[in-house]
């Protein structure tokens, strides 16, 4: 299904048989240094596991420039516990949904595709799921997506110390905040 389409970029529903497709991008090593770590290359089981087996309320999604299947996206509404984790938790009634993404075809890298991208879903976020904030917790030291958030209008909130591991260690994310206008 199609959530959105807008220029060259589209973003719509995972479905099987992009198992695939996942199989290849998460095991390539250029894209696993931004996405995941090159130590962690997926193959079809974990692939499975991890994008199509898991319970859980992620709406999972692949998307596309051009027609073209390029880079994987995932949203969910920010529940309770995680709310405390970022200092959220006194927003109780306020729908937060996080988000995360990675283009998996490098050849797609650095032509605005990612900008478009974030500024897309964070329309479709506020418009049809009705999110007053969305949250993202890039890691610290990936300036290419930092700056790609933040001119979509997100903004650094909280520095997460060894938040992630990554790559054998722990690294440090920023927590990015965007708040619709005018809220």
């Amino acid at each position: 299904m199609i959530l959105f389409h807008k220029g060259e970029i589209s973003l719509r529903t995972l479905e099987a048989e992009d198992a695939k497709r996942l199989v290849h991008w998460l095991s390539d090593p250029v894209v696993l240094a931004y996405y995941g770590g090159r130590d962690k290359p997926h193959d079809a089981a974990m692939v499975q596991e991890h994008f199509y087996q898991e319970p859980d309320e992620n709406t999972r999604c692949i998307i596309q420039s051009g027609g073209t299947d390029i880079g994987y996206l995932q949203f969910y509404e920010i529940e309770a516990e995680e709310r405390k984790i970022y200092g959220l938790a006194d927003e109780k009634d306020v729908k937060i949904y996080g988000m995360d993404q990675f283009i998996g075809e490098p050849s797609y890298w650095n032509k605005g595709i990612g900008s478009a991208l974030i500024r897309e879903t964070v329309r479709y976020l506020e418009q049809e799921r009705g999110a007053r904030t969305i949250v993202m917790d890039p890691q610290a030291w990936n300036s290419r997506a930092l700056h790609v958030y933040e001119k979509a209008g997100f903004k650094k909130v909280k520095l997460l110390e060894k938040h992630e591991w990554h790559e054998g260690e722990y690294r440090d994310c920023w927590l990015i905040r965007y708040d619709r206008a005018g809220e």
